[in-house]
């Protein structure tokens, strides 16, 4: 059964398990408190689920608790870091803070990162740059789970995109979407929930669409490369699978290819001898580059109204804009407590009295 949590719980106890796995206090307390708002959020993918898989991470070789990020290109609007195989959630911490620091002098800040490993919800990333009055921009590859138009092979990751923009009544704009038609983690929840996975969302070994989640996980372990998740736009041109596969291919280049880092392909290689081989990019830019930041907030807020009170299709409630759906579930769990499945309340408790608590 499922069960609910205060939020507060929820930190300590996912804090606790985290420190048992060699994370320190502080990146145990920041992993938390991302995973916890993903759950929040209504995105058990990116949430508590995770924790075992984070502990392979470390027995597998993949990540180094205490390895610390460093700084090794640097101008007044951009810097390149080397996580040097540490936990990703403190090394993006530490590519925004320098991104905020560097645009509030300069305007501007551009951050491209290279081994480094999962940092869990991109848009809390952007988010946080937003909430400081700029545009932030986070993506990153993962390890590789989805095929470029016309293939079977494995090539990219799901490679997320986060966009947020201040508006005028301090909510942003936040769009947070992979670049293919779901995450993986999405996948793994529809399958421990026994759903069968939407049409679109996921290709066989030979390249043909599947909706067995079961099937699909036990082809993808045991195919080392073929078969895999879907672009947006699905997997003809005719759809536009090439702009979804474009916009995968986009992150890579930043990530990877401006860091000198690992790309998706070679991403989580067990027995490789390397580390996750995960790479990022962030990007801060002050509004005021632009002209007078109150207008254009309440520019951007008019925007976004119109299109909020724009008549919805038939047995439709509303029209959203990104983010709104994420911070109303945000507000209820926060008064009601935060409800996670079976499978992932479960793992928690194991793990968490697995330390004789």
């Amino acid at each position: 059964m499922s069960r609910t949590y205060r939020y507060e719980e929820l930190l300590e106890k996912t804090a606790a398990v985290l420190r048992s796995f060699g994370y320190s206090a502080a990146d145990a307390a920041l992993t938390a408190r991302v995973l916890a708002e993903a759950e929040a959020r209504g995105v058990p993918s990116h949430g508590i689920g995770r924790l075992k898989l984070y502990r392979s991470y470390i027995t597998d070789g993949f990540v180094k608790p205490d390895a610390k990020p460093e700084i090794v290109k640097e101008t007044p609007v951009s810097l390149t870091i080397d996580g040097h195989d540490g936990i990703g959630y403190p090394i993006a911490e530490f590519a925004v803070r320098h991104c905020l620091d560097k645009a509030r002098q300069s305007g501007v800040a551009l951050c491209a990162v290279r081994n480094t490993s999962h940092y869990g919800m991109a848009g809390v990333w952007a988010e946080e740059i937003a909430t400081e009055g700029m545009i932030g921009v986070t993506m990153t590859t993962t390890k590789p789970n989805a095929m470029p138009t016309h293939g079977k092979t494995r090539m990219l990751g799901t490679n997320p995109i986060a966009v947020a923009i201040p508006a005028a009544e301090g909510a942003p704009f936040l769009l947070d979407m992979a670049t293919t038609t779901a995450a993986f983690g999405k996948v793994r929840v529809y399958e421990r929930r026994k759903k069968p996975l939407p049409p679109g969302w996921a290709a066989d070994m030979n390249g043909q669409p599947i909706t067995d989640g079961t099937e699909f996980l036990r082809q993808f372990n045991s195919q080392p490369r073929h078969g895999g998740l879907v672009f947006l736009g699905g997997m003809s041109e005719e759809t536009g699978g090439h702009k979804g596969y474009g916009l995968g291919l986009l992150v890579e280049l930043l990530c990877a290819g401006l860091s000198l880092g690992g790309w998706s392909y070679h991403a989580l290689a067990k027995g490789s001898g390397r580390g996750a081989g995960i790479s990022s990019f962030f990007a801060a830019v002050r509004m005021d580059l632009f002209g007078d930041e109150k207008l254009m907030r309440a520019h951007i807020e008019s925007i976004l109204d119109e299109i909020r009170h724009s008549e919805p299709a038939d047995g439709q409630p509303r029209v959203y804009i990104h983010g709104e759906k994420e911070r109303e579930a945000r507000a209820a769990a926060m008064k009601n407590g935060l409800v996670l499945d079976d499978a992932s309340s479960n793992m928690l408790e194991e793990l968490y009295s697995a330390l004789g608590k």
